[in-house]
């Protein structure tokens, strides 16, 4: 598969981005074997860039590795550093059902609920809503009502 180039101003907003990354991969004794591959494809799917880190000493293994996984794996390398590498990949679309036609997920409210006597702690109550639901100024849950459709709707097949 053809390498990916970067310019170099793209280069440096991703050595930027990279800075605070933790390594993901790590290349032991035993150097690039398929599994080392694996996560690495693995973790660019998930992240899109990544650090590896190389435990060996020959500085031009290191940069062979770095080439070999970038045109393996179909990413651009951005940074060889001591004994880190950087890639890049852009991320593959996202599969599956878009979140919009799912509905919203659920989420926890906190509610507090004042006493009628003055001198009491508010009680703090935690709620769930889920998708389909409101909270009230009152602090309920309420159901949302079902869309009203019009008769000349109902009646069409």
């Amino acid at each position: 598969m053809p390498l990916l180039h970067l310019t170099p101003s793209q280069r440096k907003q991703y050595r930027a981005l990279a800075h605070h990354l933790d390594p993901v991969v790590l290349v032991g004794s035993s150097g690039l074997t398929p599994a080392v591959r694996r996560e690495a494809h693995a973790a660019l799917n998930a992240h899109g860039l990544i650090k590896i880190r190389v435990f060996g000493d020959d500085r031009t293994a290191r940069e062979a590795m770095l080439q070999t996984l970038a045109a393996d794996l179909d990413a651009a390398p951005v940074q060889h550093i001591g004994k880190l590498l950087v890639l890049w990949r852009p991320l593959p679309a996202p599969t599956g059902t878009p979140e919009t036609e799912r509905g919203a997920a659920p989420r926890d409210v906190k509610v507090l609920k004042y006493s009628k006597r003055g001198g009491q702690r508010p009680e703090v109550k935690t709620l769930r809503v889920m998708g389909n639901q409101r909270l009230t100024a009152g602090g309920r849950v309420k159901r949302s009502r079902a869309r009203q459709v019009s008769l000349k709707k109902r009646t069409q097949p």
